[in-house]
């Protein structure tokens, strides 16, 4: 028999305030990450320090909010009110402990529970923070969340209000890099929902004027709009909403409180609902839900009293209640687009007939893929039970209790040998391989149909569960792992071209990413270093002196299972896949899988990289 652990009260532990967030950095920012993904958690704790400047904002203190990060060091500067001067220090390292009790103070705040700047604080290898008030000043300085130095000032010309800088801890987010893209877009949302407000990041200013009606603007082609964006605002509430004339999916950006719920939650339910509801009644047709909801763009917006968010990382609302002496939110929200919605579709009858239009379009659609739809269904249903393209994972996105939801993350590859080295190397936890059998249909310019008529585009779509919607999706990483070679990165493009026309919105919100795996590995007997690029491989050389022994991997299959280990670990490096905001998608697709040969041909000669002497060193 095994030997019996002991359990006594020397086993028993209690760890401070500091001590269990670099323990448990999961439970307050959510994933870790590089830098990556626009949720890693060093976007999260410039977000945890800019929501307070916002909340100053909201209660009419400050217009406008300074951000800067060079090298690594992130510096935030509001002209709000000004942290209390005596509770400098206790607000940064005191858990339970902030203004934002005080519903007086903070009416509808995001930050609720007093532990956004204490993560950060605990988070950080330096933190700083620094308010001035009635021309006095106080600051204190932390290095992991121990305090080492503190002061006060009582006479200042600074102007009032609160600034915080901080390093993020590269013990804890390794090889982390901040990406300017994932930030301007943090920053765009809090200037569409705070009208008057301005940002500066880094000399660049950010505003708007126009609230959601900018941030439809601002993500979509003005040309693929099928009318002008509707614009509804009232007590605590707004909404802008239009339709997609080319895209198939719904697509949604909610928030609460100036929060982007990316993952939606009641207040995104019930204004779905209320939509079919409102368009039910007003053209007195009991249509299909998913036929009204079709192509819709839409935004929403709603403030709440106290709100309750499913995680600490506030991406899914939770509450039910508006707060105070209001109605449920789905009552509230309900009640809104009903009358708002209605009265706008009766004083524009042309904006009214392109949505019934476009809703009837929807069902004719439906009803000719109705037979195809149920037989990839079945299809994707029988080969689940013994699907070999999908290696599945044990946690799936849909489990909002589980905390490790924001990792998982499903590898598509090509060919029995890569995918076999992926699967046995693979976190089996979080991680899942789909396989492709060789390369995908270029579907540029296909329908929708072309997606359940094809057995891999249908089980790729099934495994993700994104058919109607990207709620449920099941994998926050979608990531594509292909050869580095010409074929592999036609692959990489026919599956991106894939997503772009049929499920833009997964690139949009930030889930799709291509794999970055060696090209070379140097080693010699004490030391292996992994090389990703041809200037690393030269600085291996440099420090592997003398001659090492160098090996350039071709492809995936090529990598032993044990060295894959460090590709899809820790160590991941991951490239997200962007799109350029000064150009369509339509006009993208058009131009990389389109018929304009002569025009992609001088592009590639144009941008071509030749690099002979790796060629004639590895021949």
């Amino acid at each position: 028999m095994s030997q019996e652990t002991k359990y006594t009260e020397d086993n028993i532990r209690s760890l401070d305030w500091k001590e269990h967030i670099r323990m448990r950095p999961g439970m307050y920012i959510g994933k870790l990450g590089d830098g990556s993904s626009a949720d890693d958690g060093i976007y999260i704790l410039i977000k945890e320090v800019l929501d307070n400047s916002i909340d100053e904002y909201v209660m009419g203190a400050g217009k406008t909010i300074e951000i800067s990060i060079h090298g690594n060091k992130v510096t935030v500067r509001d002209y709000g009110r000004g942290i209390p001067l005596g509770k400098v220090v206790d607000v940064v390292s005191k858990m339970n402990t902030g203004g934002k009790y005080d519903s007086k103070a903070f009416k509808k705040s995001v930050g609720l529970n007093g532990v956004g700047t204490k993560a950060v604080n605990a988070l950080s290898s330096y933190f700083r923070v620094e308010s001035t008030r009635d021309n006095k000043s106080a600051s204190a300085e932390f290095e992991q969340g121990n305090l080492i130095n503190k002061d006060l000032l009582d006479d200042t010309s600074r102007r009032k209000g609160t600034k915080v800088s901080f390093i993020p801890d590269e013990t804890i987010f390794k090889n982390y890099k901040y990406r300017n893209e994932y930030i301007i877009k943090m920053l765009r949302n809090y200037v569409y929902l705070n009208i008057g407000l301005t940002i500066v990041f880094n000399g660049e200013k950010y505003y708007s004027e126009n609230g959601l009606k900018d941030l439809l603007m601002e993500n979509s082609n003005p040309n693929d709009l099928l009318y002008p964006i509707i614009h509804l605002k009232g007590n605590d509430i707004e909404v802008a909403l239009t339709h997609s004339k080319t895209q198939y999916s719904e697509e949604y950006y909610s928030f609460v409180n100036g929060q982007n719920t990316t993952q939606g939650g009641t207040h995104l339910s019930a204004f779905r609902e209320a939509l079919v509801k409102t368009i039910r009644e007003f053209y007195n047709k009991n249509f299909d839900a998913s036929d009204v909801r079709k192509s819709v763009v839409s935004a929403i917006s709603i403030k709440v009293m106290e709100p309750v968010f499913e995680s600490q990382t506030k991406t899914k609302l939770g509450s039910t209640d508006m707060g105070g002496d209001l109605p449920t939110v789905r009552t509230y929200i309900n009640d809104f687009v009903k009358t708002n919605l209605d009265n706008f579709l009766h004083k524009n009858p042309e904006t009214a007939d392109k949505i019934l239009r476009k809703i009837l379009q929807a069902e004719r659609e439906r009803k000719e893929l109705s037979g195809i739809r149920k037989l990839a269904k079945d299809r994707a249903k029988k080969a689940s039970l013994h699907n070999k393209k999908l290696r599945d994972c044990r946690v799936h996105f849909g489990d909002t209790k589980n905390e490790r939801n924001l990792e998982t993350t499903l590898f598509i590859t090509e060919g029995d040998s890569a995918s076999g080295s992926i699967t046995k190397s693979r976190d089996v936890n979080t991680q899942a391989v789909f396989s492709l059998k060789g390369k995908p249909l270029n579907c540029y310019g296909l329908t929708k149909k072309i997606v359940y008529e094809n057995e891999e585009f249908n089980l790729l779509q099934a495994a993700l569960n994104i058919e109607e919607s990207l709620e449920d999706l099941r994998y926050n990483n979608v990531v594509i792992a292909t050869d580095a070679d010409v074929d592999g990165m036609h692959i990489r493009l026919l599956l991106i071209t894939f997503f772009l026309q049929f499920f833009p919105e997964l690139i949009k919100d930030g889930h799709l990413y291509i794999l970055q795996t060696p090209l070379f590995r140097v080693r010699n007997k004490k030391k292996t270093i992994y090389c990703y690029s041809e200037e690393e491989r030269q600085n291996a050389l440099e420090e592997l002196k003398p001659k090492p022994e160098i090996t350039r991997f071709k492809g995936l299959g090529e990598i032993s299972p044990d060295e894959f280990q460090h590709f899809i670990g820790d160590d991941i490096r991951l490239d997200p896949v962007m799109l350029d905001e000064n150009m369509s998608i339509e006009d993208l697709l058009s131009f990389y899988m389109g018929k304009n040969t002569p025009d992609r041909q001088e592009f590639i000669i144009n941008n071509l990289k030749v690099e002979l002497d790796i060629v004639e060193e590895f021949k």
